[in-house]
């Protein structure tokens, strides 16, 4: 039986239930089998697995103070607002609050109440679509106060958590980071490198237009300051009133983690 299932998986490049469940239906007559993969699009699926998926949907759920977020990429944005295509993400998504994990290969191995792993499930829904799927990405997170937003068209989600805060701030902060696409959570986690390099252009740039060396580091200082607030979450301009940044929103609440998945980018 498993010569057969493992046959039959690099012959059809069907996933392990798929394969399991053809030969069972087929008496464990292996050229049935292929043609029972052939019916259900299995087969169709992999055949498409090169094929580019730029398109697709980002959706989260929420669970009191969990949440998860995944990426499904499709083909054509057509597909991705199927209803079939949209029942797959829901249900991954379900799927990923219940696996509580952000490693997406570890994700895909998840087996789901059908029996079929996340990965095979993927691949089944190709199949019936008729395009190449990709489980792109998945997160999950925890805190205190967990929210999240997706934009309209579905290209765009956000999770974040809070330490502290309200519900109401943790969904402000996540339409902020939809909007204004911060790159770091801290200071600390810029590249001191990066900085460094980006503070020599700077100054050589300032003393090439003439600038003496104490207004150099002056303006310098002032550019680099400017990055952070461009940059770092909690010294962006809060999307909502830029009188304030986003940490002076928030109060004595602080962002623990934000995750933001955006298709394509």
């Amino acid at each position: 039986m498993m010569e057969s299932i493992k046959k039959l998986r690099e012959l059809t490049g069907a996933g392990m239930m798929d394969v399991k469940k053809a030969l069972a239906d087929a008496g464990n007559d292996e050229d049935k089998a292929v043609a029972l993969l052939r019916e259900r699009g299995i087969v169709k699926a992999a055949k498409k697995a090169d094929r580019e998926a730029k398109e697709g949907v980002v959706k989260f759920v929420v669970d009191g103070n969990k949440a998860a977020i995944v990426e499904v990429n499709s083909e054509t944005d057509f597909v991705a607002r199927n209803s079939d295509f949209q029942a797959l993400v829901e249900k991954l998504a379900q799927a990923a609050l219940q696996a509580g994990t952000d490693d997406l290969e570890a994700f895909k191995n998840v087996q789901l109440d059908s029996g079929s792993t996340v990965a095979e499930e993927v691949a089944a829904a190709a199949g019936r679509i008729g395009e190449n799927l990709v489980l792109n990405r998945v997160a999950f997170i925890e805190g205190s106060n967990v929210a999240g937003y997706v934009h309209s068209n579905g290209k765009i989600g956000v999770l974040v958590s809070l330490e502290g805060g309200t519900e109401a701030q943790a969904k402000d902060v996540a339409l902020h980071v939809a909007a204004e696409r911060p790159q770091y959570l801290t200071r600390e986690e810029v590249n001191a490198e990066d900085i460094e390099k980006e503070r020599e252009i700077l100054t050589n740039k300032a003393i090439n237009e003439g600038k003496n060396a104490d207004l150099a580091a002056k303006i310098v200082n002032g550019q680099i300051g400017k990055f952070y607030e461009e940059k770092v979450l909690p010294e962006q301009k809060f999307v909502k009133d830029n009188s304030v940044t986003v940490g002076k929103m928030l109060g004595d609440a602080s962002v623990k983690r934000y995750v933001r998945f955006e298709i394509g980018a």
